[in-house]
């Protein structure tokens, strides 16, 4: 394929892809994730079991694959390089060894058992338990003028049969072999979307364009790009350079250079991830940036608000005419290697916690401190701090593009809103 181009609906705290799998299709959505690799989905209408998930108990996004149902659906076997991949094991062979395949087997490639079953964990804490299947997946294909169906066979994907804090499946869009980029061949190319702002989550009535291929890439110059950092400890992810952050027109922060560089162990940069909701920042630089911004606003600070969301700057911004008057807030700017500087939207920073009352209306800072820890990611750029902006993944350049735009004009003008 050339191009593809398929569409994101946004939810409370991420974007949804459609997976139309199997033969008849069923249609299952998953989030986006550009951390992580794996695409799986959650199987079985009654046995689907995710623990800790009580927020999704009664979602309307759970449609769950049932394998029995397709008639082109297939156990992976231990042959194929994608079950040494979802294993990690430090012996390849070890996973199918266990399963009962013999060695003479095993070096000649031709053991006929299916893949053992897998755990995948993720950097929140989430694990997820299945199996590797491969079965038809249908995408549309586009070109100049029309856009077709067109069927991939023996994708391959886990059906996943229980989780822990994983209530929705996922589309990986990292740069293993195993992500969903890299199995459509688009990983020599890249891809591009356009994150919905928030105020559209949950909306079935717009959505909006994740573009794969040339289509995403080509022409594309006029964007900001910086490069991306490969770390042979974590080559698999998307890592960009932070150098500093600026507040209002004067002041610019330097951050600490474990966020645009890598350490012997390859730990440090920032993760740009559609799989993650805020953007997280280390201490005590975060704590800093706290700092700088409460000196810089003049609104009532709501203490109370912040101890019972969890964020930790809260504001009462009055709501006049209905409008918010937040001109107060100074802007944010995040710098990128490469003098890439990205002014953020405001609302993708100080978002309002509810509805207005008495003529004002609750601001939080929706940034977060980065875990304790001294491996993995330095901080994480979140995708609510990416809304309203084209990001370009331009893998063949090894870069990534950002052009603040209007999200849901450009949806409308691509026919992705329905009246």
């Amino acid at each position: 394929m050339s191009n593809m181009v398929e569409p994101l609906r946004e939810v409370k705290d991420g974007y949804l892809i459609s997976l139309n799998l199997g033969t008849p299709p069923q249609i299952i959505q998953v989030y986006m994730d550009t951390g992580s690799d794996l695409t799986w989905v959650p199987c079985g209408n009654l046995s689907f079991d995710c623990m800790d998930c009580d927020d999704y108990r009664n979602s309307k996004s759970m449609a769950t694959f049932t394998h029995s149902e397709s008639s082109s659906c297939l156990r992976d076997l231990c042959t194929s390089s994608f079950c040494t991949d979802i294993h990690s094991s430090d012996n390849s062979y070890d996973p199918c060894t266990m399963a009962g395949c013999s060695l003479s087997t095993l070096l000649r490639s031709t053991c006929p058992r299916p893949c053992p079953s897998f755990s995948y964990t993720y950097g929140a804490g989430g694990v997820v338990i299945g199996t590797l299947t491969r079965d038809t997946l249908r995408v549309h294909e586009t070109d100049t003028s029309s856009t077709t169906t067109k069927e991939v066979s023996r994708f391959c994907f886990g059906c996943v049969g229980s989780t822990y804090r994983e209530p929705i499946g996922i589309a990986g869009f990292g740069r293993g072999t195993l992500s969903f980029p890299s199995q459509l061949g688009f990983l020599q190319k890249g891809f591009s979307h356009c994150f919905l702002s928030f105020k559209y989550a949950n909306n079935p009535n717009i959505s909006s364009p994740l573009v794969m291929g040339d289509l995403a890439i080509t022409s594309k110059d006029h964007l900001q790009f910086t490069p991306i950092l490969n770390t042979l400890m974590y080559p698999n992810y998307y890592y960009i350079g932070l150098v500093a952050i600026g507040v209002g027109n004067t002041s610019v922060i330097k951050v600490p250079l474990s966020l645009s560089m890598f350490d012997p162990q390859g730990n440090g940069g920032m993760l740009i991830d559609s799989g993650t909701t805020y953007t997280h920042l280390p201490e005590p630089f975060y704590s800093q940036l706290l700092s700088m911004l409460h000196e810089a606003i003049t609104y009532p600070r709501k203490i109370e608000h912040e101890r019972r969301t969890g964020f930790d700057l809260c504001y009462n911004v009055p709501f006049v005419n209905n409008t918010y008057v937040d001109d107060l807030f100074p802007s944010i700017s995040f710098h990128f290697l490469n003098n890439v500087t990205l002014v953020l939207p405001k609302e993708n920073y100080f978002y309002a916690m509810g509805a207005p009352s008495n003529s004002a209306v609750v601001k939080c800072l929706l940034f977060q401190s980065m875990d304790d820890g001294d491996y993995g990611p330095a901080a994480v750029f979140g995708s609510f701090q990416q809304q309203n902006m084209e990001i370009v993944y331009d893998l063949e350049k090894e870069r990534i593009g950002f052009l603040p735009m209007d999200c849901a004009a450009s949806a409308t003008s691509q026919g992705l809103h329905k009246k």
